[in-house]
Protein backbone atom coordinates (compact mmCIF):
# COMPACT_ATOMS: atom_id res chain seq x y z
CA UNK A 1 0.00 0.00 0.00
CA UNK A 2 2.91 2.34 0.66
CA UNK A 3 4.04 2.11 -2.96
CA UNK A 4 0.50 2.76 -4.21
CA UNK A 5 0.23 5.79 -1.91
CA UNK A 6 3.55 7.20 -3.19
CA UNK A 7 2.53 6.63 -6.83
CA UNK A 8 -0.74 8.54 -6.34
CA UNK A 9 1.08 11.27 -4.40
CA UNK A 10 3.66 11.93 -7.12
CA UNK A 11 0.98 11.75 -9.81
CA UNK A 12 -0.82 14.52 -7.91
CA UNK A 13 2.38 16.58 -7.78
CA UNK A 14 2.61 16.29 -11.56
CA UNK A 15 -1.04 17.30 -11.98
CA UNK A 16 -0.63 20.24 -9.62
CA UNK A 17 2.45 21.47 -11.48
CA UNK A 18 0.57 21.17 -14.79
CA UNK A 19 -2.33 23.19 -13.39
CA UNK A 20 0.04 25.93 -12.18
CA UNK A 21 1.84 26.20 -15.52
CA UNK A 22 -1.36 26.16 -17.57
CA UNK A 23 -3.14 28.54 -15.17
CA UNK A 24 -0.25 30.98 -15.34
CA UNK A 25 -0.47 30.89 -19.13
CA UNK A 26 -4.21 31.62 -19.05
CA UNK A 27 -4.06 34.15 -16.20
CA UNK A 28 -4.45 37.22 -18.43
CA UNK A 29 -7.78 36.03 -19.87
CA UNK A 30 -9.33 35.45 -16.44
CA UNK A 31 -11.66 38.04 -14.99
CA UNK A 32 -11.08 39.40 -11.48
CA UNK A 33 -13.22 36.76 -9.77
CA UNK A 34 -11.75 33.90 -11.78
CA UNK A 35 -8.20 34.92 -10.91
CA UNK A 36 -8.96 33.85 -7.35
CA UNK A 37 -9.00 30.22 -8.56
CA UNK A 38 -5.40 30.56 -9.65
CA UNK A 39 -4.46 32.21 -6.36
CA UNK A 40 -5.98 29.27 -4.47
CA UNK A 41 -4.16 26.63 -6.49
CA UNK A 42 -0.91 28.65 -6.37
CA UNK A 43 -1.10 28.76 -2.56
CA UNK A 44 -1.62 25.00 -2.43
CA UNK A 45 1.34 24.52 -4.76
CA UNK A 46 3.45 26.75 -2.50
CA UNK A 47 2.57 24.67 0.59
CA UNK A 48 3.26 21.38 -1.20
CA UNK A 49 6.56 22.76 -2.50
CA UNK A 50 7.64 23.73 1.02
CA UNK A 51 6.73 20.27 2.27
CA UNK A 52 9.01 18.81 -0.38
CA UNK A 53 12.03 21.11 -0.25
CA UNK A 54 12.30 21.72 3.52
CA UNK A 55 13.20 18.09 4.38
CA UNK A 56 15.50 17.54 1.39
CA UNK A 57 17.26 20.90 1.14
CA UNK A 58 17.20 22.18 4.72
CA UNK A 59 17.04 18.78 6.50
CA UNK A 60 13.90 19.94 8.29
CA UNK A 61 11.97 16.71 8.70
CA UNK A 62 9.14 18.15 10.80
CA UNK A 63 7.02 20.44 8.64
CA UNK A 64 3.93 20.26 10.86
CA UNK A 65 4.33 23.99 11.60
CA UNK A 66 2.99 24.61 8.07
CA UNK A 67 -0.34 22.97 8.89
CA UNK A 68 -1.97 26.00 10.58
CA UNK A 69 -0.78 28.22 7.73
CA UNK A 70 -2.30 25.78 5.25
CA UNK A 71 -5.63 25.69 7.11
CA UNK A 72 -5.86 29.49 7.43
CA UNK A 73 -4.72 30.18 3.87
CA UNK A 74 -7.03 27.60 2.30
CA UNK A 75 -9.97 28.86 4.36
CA UNK A 76 -9.30 32.51 3.51
CA UNK A 77 -8.70 32.09 -0.22
CA UNK A 78 -11.61 29.74 -0.93
CA UNK A 79 -14.02 31.69 1.28
CA UNK A 80 -13.08 34.94 -0.47
CA UNK A 81 -13.55 33.21 -3.83
CA UNK A 82 -17.11 32.12 -3.11
CA UNK A 83 -18.13 35.25 -1.20
CA UNK A 84 -17.11 37.33 -4.22
CA UNK A 85 -18.95 35.00 -6.61
CA UNK A 86 -22.05 35.23 -4.43
CA UNK A 87 -21.76 39.06 -4.45
CA UNK A 88 -22.11 39.20 -0.68
CA UNK A 89 -21.23 42.45 1.17
CA UNK A 90 -17.54 43.23 1.54
CA UNK A 91 -17.67 43.04 5.33
CA UNK A 92 -17.89 39.25 4.94
CA UNK A 93 -14.40 39.40 3.42
CA UNK A 94 -13.17 41.30 6.46
CA UNK A 95 -14.78 38.75 8.76
CA UNK A 96 -13.10 35.87 6.93
CA UNK A 97 -9.72 37.65 7.12
CA UNK A 98 -10.25 38.26 10.84
CA UNK A 99 -11.09 34.61 11.51
CA UNK A 100 -8.09 33.33 9.51
CA UNK A 101 -5.69 35.78 11.18
CA UNK A 102 -7.15 35.07 14.61
CA UNK A 103 -6.67 31.34 14.14
CA UNK A 104 -3.01 31.74 13.16
CA UNK A 105 -2.29 34.05 16.12
CA UNK A 106 -4.08 31.66 18.46
CA UNK A 107 -2.30 28.58 17.13
CA UNK A 108 1.20 29.95 16.69
CA UNK A 109 1.10 32.22 19.73
CA UNK A 110 -0.85 30.14 22.26
CA UNK A 111 -1.11 26.68 20.65
CA UNK A 112 -4.89 26.86 20.80
CA UNK A 113 -6.71 24.78 19.81
CA UNK A 114 -4.19 22.07 20.67
CA UNK A 115 -5.62 19.85 17.94
CA UNK A 116 -5.59 21.89 14.72
CA UNK A 117 -7.68 19.19 13.06
CA UNK A 118 -10.74 20.71 14.76
CA UNK A 119 -10.14 23.98 12.90
CA UNK A 120 -9.60 22.00 9.69
CA UNK A 121 -13.00 20.30 9.96
CA UNK A 122 -14.80 23.58 10.76
CA UNK A 123 -12.99 25.31 7.88
CA UNK A 124 -13.95 22.57 5.44
CA UNK A 125 -17.60 22.63 6.51
CA UNK A 126 -17.73 26.40 5.88
CA UNK A 127 -16.13 25.89 2.45
CA UNK A 128 -18.69 23.16 1.68
CA UNK A 129 -21.56 25.51 2.55
CA UNK A 130 -20.17 28.40 0.51
CA UNK A 131 -19.41 26.24 -2.53
CA UNK A 132 -22.85 24.62 -2.24
CA UNK A 133 -24.61 28.01 -2.20
CA UNK A 134 -22.54 29.06 -5.21
CA UNK A 135 -23.38 25.89 -7.13
CA UNK A 136 -27.11 26.28 -6.49
CA UNK A 137 -27.04 29.84 -7.78
CA UNK A 138 -24.94 28.94 -10.82
CA UNK A 139 -27.24 26.06 -11.76
CA UNK A 140 -30.34 28.25 -11.41
CA UNK A 141 -28.83 31.16 -13.34
CA UNK A 142 -28.58 29.50 -16.75
CA UNK A 143 -28.18 32.85 -18.52
CA UNK A 144 -24.79 33.54 -16.92
CA UNK A 145 -21.53 32.18 -18.28
CA UNK A 146 -20.17 29.83 -15.61
CA UNK A 147 -16.78 28.83 -16.95
CA UNK A 148 -15.72 27.32 -13.61
CA UNK A 149 -18.92 25.38 -12.87
CA UNK A 150 -17.10 22.03 -13.08
CA UNK A 151 -14.38 23.30 -10.76
CA UNK A 152 -16.93 24.57 -8.23
CA UNK A 153 -18.66 21.19 -8.29
CA UNK A 154 -15.32 19.42 -7.81
CA UNK A 155 -14.44 21.66 -4.86
CA UNK A 156 -17.81 20.89 -3.26
CA UNK A 157 -17.36 17.15 -3.89
CA UNK A 158 -13.75 17.07 -2.66
CA UNK A 159 -14.35 18.88 0.61
CA UNK A 160 -17.59 17.01 1.34
CA UNK A 161 -15.99 13.58 0.96
CA UNK A 162 -12.76 14.70 2.66
CA UNK A 163 -14.65 15.77 5.78
CA UNK A 164 -16.40 12.41 5.85
CA UNK A 165 -13.10 10.54 5.48
CA UNK A 166 -11.49 12.74 8.10
CA UNK A 167 -14.25 12.13 10.66
CA UNK A 168 -14.29 8.37 10.01
CA UNK A 169 -10.52 8.23 10.37
CA UNK A 170 -10.66 9.84 13.81
CA UNK A 171 -13.52 7.61 14.97
CA UNK A 172 -11.66 4.37 14.27
CA UNK A 173 -9.13 3.43 16.92
CA UNK A 174 -5.96 1.45 16.32
CA UNK A 175 -5.72 1.85 12.58
CA UNK A 176 -3.03 -0.27 10.98
CA UNK A 177 -0.35 1.20 8.72
CA UNK A 178 -2.13 -0.18 5.66
CA UNK A 179 -5.39 1.41 6.82
CA UNK A 180 -3.71 4.81 7.02
CA UNK A 181 -2.25 4.40 3.55
CA UNK A 182 -5.68 3.45 2.19
CA UNK A 183 -7.27 6.56 3.76
CA UNK A 184 -4.49 8.88 2.58
CA UNK A 185 -4.56 7.31 -0.90
CA UNK A 186 -8.33 7.85 -1.12
CA UNK A 187 -7.86 11.50 -0.18
CA UNK A 188 -5.08 11.87 -2.75
CA UNK A 189 -7.32 10.36 -5.44
CA UNK A 190 -9.93 13.00 -4.56
CA UNK A 191 -7.24 15.68 -4.83
CA UNK A 192 -6.30 14.31 -8.24
CA UNK A 193 -9.91 14.61 -9.41
CA UNK A 194 -9.96 18.22 -8.19
CA UNK A 195 -6.70 19.03 -10.01
CA UNK A 196 -8.05 17.42 -13.19
CA UNK A 197 -11.11 19.67 -13.03
CA UNK A 198 -8.81 22.71 -12.82
CA UNK A 199 -6.72 21.36 -15.68
CA UNK A 200 -9.76 20.71 -17.88
CA UNK A 201 -11.23 24.15 -17.12
CA UNK A 202 -7.99 25.98 -17.92
CA UNK A 203 -7.56 23.99 -21.16
CA UNK A 204 -11.11 24.92 -22.26
CA UNK A 205 -10.75 28.60 -21.42
CA UNK A 206 -10.90 31.03 -24.31
CA UNK A 207 -10.87 34.83 -24.50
Amino acid sequence: MADFYKAILFLNYGLLLSVILLGAGKYRILNNKEKQYFHCIAFLFFIELLNLILPYIFNLNDTSFLYPLYIAGEFFLLSVLFIRKLDWPKYFLGLVALVATGFMISKYGFNYPFNADIAKVVSNIIIICLSGFTLIREIKDTSAQNRFLLTDASIFFYYSVSVFIFIVQHQIANLSEDDYYIIFSANNILSGILYCSFLYTFIKLKK
